[in-house]
């Protein structure tokens, strides 16, 4: 069930406000798809409306949700995802904003690739903010004009999948034409992982995959922590940790010297040891790890050694979709599954609260871009309605990446978005 119309009022709905507020359940008034007001003149306003009230103890209103970093290679006229139908189906999922990595056809490494521009008139979608890239190109040989892309709207600078070479790294960061922005870099190398895809342990030999070691994120994770430590003055960040020894590693530098680290919400679903031989999800980058890897990964969320869940959405078509494993680009798509999936996992069946999902999905992931913490306030857009009991069908939903490459599309699932503000945002 999702709600129709732009204003609702809301009985006893649970409210999300910001960090570190404990929730509280109060009437809440939607109106013209603005957060109007709280409390008892929510229900006089309604009365006034004439607005019907709806029964939403179990539900959750907060803050839309936010996205670190994820992939969009073809943003006019891709076959796996555009602009627009990114902007349209994460939005629907419940995310306020989507950051994009430099990765794409070209590379968005220069100030006019910062423009990122969809149709006039388009409404209640997710904004898309452009990382800019550390190196020209993504080939780590020689140094992006950071400056430049920074002054023409990037979030931020970050590199491919792989850590750049050391010294091209520290050169940058020594430059420091980013001044506070945030750089993001993922503690991964080719060189070390040989070729594998799915983290070394029992179950990925027993089936007969290439693995993948854990020194290819321990070593250069190393050398990150190193030069973190180096260079203070920049805001490093760590993308997509993916091994429980990774998360030691991070854990053993102390809270005020430790850099922002993110994690991909696949890695907290699933695992070696419990995803089928057949399905979808075996072939992401960093590679999917043991179930020791995924409690580590959960662990480290829940302490606050890894601050934030990266949608990491890498949409393929499905012609890419149809080439052998070993052959196909790596990664997992759809922002609609994450809120569903981690509120079954970490609230459901770990005893999570909802304000610590909305930690490492909204506030944390805020943090990593350098942004404002959202907070739900009357007067405002940013919201979104979630309840977490509503069973609905993938298969069945309109505004759906066109990815072929969704792990859960063939699975009923539980928890929904049903409303959403975001039209009209300033």
């Amino acid at each position: 069930m999702v709600l129709s119309g732009s204003s609702h009022f809301l009985e006893q709905v649970h409210l999300l406000e910001a960090p570190g507020q404990p929730p509280r359940r109060c009437d809440a008034l939607i109106e013209a798809g603005v957060l109007a007001t709280t409390g008892e003149d929510a229900r006089k306003r309604a009365e006034v409306l004439g607005l019907p009230s709806l029964d939403a103890r179990g539900w959750w209103l907060g803050p839309a949700l936010v996205d670190p970093h994820s992939v969009l290679e073809q943003p006019q006229g891709g076959r796996a995802e555009t602009l627009q139908s990114l902007a349209r189906s994460a939005a629907a999922a419940g995310y306020g904003t989507v950051a994009v990595l430099p990765q794409a056809h070209p590379w968005r490494d220069r100030a006019e690739a910062m423009q990122l521009t969809r149709r006039a008139g388009d409404e209640a979608e997710a904004q898309i903010l452009p990382w800019g890239s550390f190196s020209s190109g993504g080939s780590g040989l020689e140094l992006a004009p950071h400056r430049e892309q920074l002054d023409c709207g990037a979030i931020g600078l970050a590199e491919a999948a792989t850590m750049p070479p050391l010294a091209l790294l520290e050169r940058g960061l020594r430059l420091a034409e980013m001044g506070d922005r945030p750089v993001l870099i993922a503690p991964h190398s080719e060189e070390f992982s040989q070729a594998g895809f799915v983290r070394e342990g029992v179950e990925a030999l027993r089936l007969g995959w290439p693995l993948d070691p854990v020194l290819s994120e321990t070593m250069p994770l190393g050398s990150l922590l190193a030069l973190a430590q180096g260079q203070s003055q920049a805001n490093l960040r760590l993308m997509n940790l993916s091994t429980a020894a990774g998360v030691a590693l991070l854990a053993e530098r102390p809270c005020q010297h430790r850099p922002l680290a993110t994690v991909s919400w696949w890695h907290l679903v699933a695992d070696s040891s419990g995803l089928d031989p057949v399905a979808e999800g075996w072939r992401v980058q960093p590679s999917l790890g043991c179930r020791g890897d995924r409690e580590a990964l959960i662990a480290g969320l829940a302490s606050g050694v890894l601050t934030a869940v990266a949608v990491h959405h890498q949409p393929l078509d499905a012609e890419e979709q149809l080439l052998p494993l070993d052959q196909r680009k790596p990664g997992v798509a759809g922002h609609r599954y994450v809120l569903p999936a981690l509120w079954q996992e970490l609230v459901v069946q770990r005893g999570w609260g909802a304000a610590d999902l909305w930690r490492v999905l909204c506030w944390g992931p805020a943090q990593i871009l350098g942004l404002a913490a959202p907070l739900l306030t009357t007067g405002s857009r940013d919201w979104i309605l979630f309840d977490p009991a509503q069973r609905w069908r993938p298969w069945q939903q309109a505004d759906a990446s066109l990815a072929a490459n969704q792990p859960l599309r063939h699975q009923e699932l539980t928890g929904q978005v049903l409303a959403r503000g975001l039209a009209g945002r300033s």
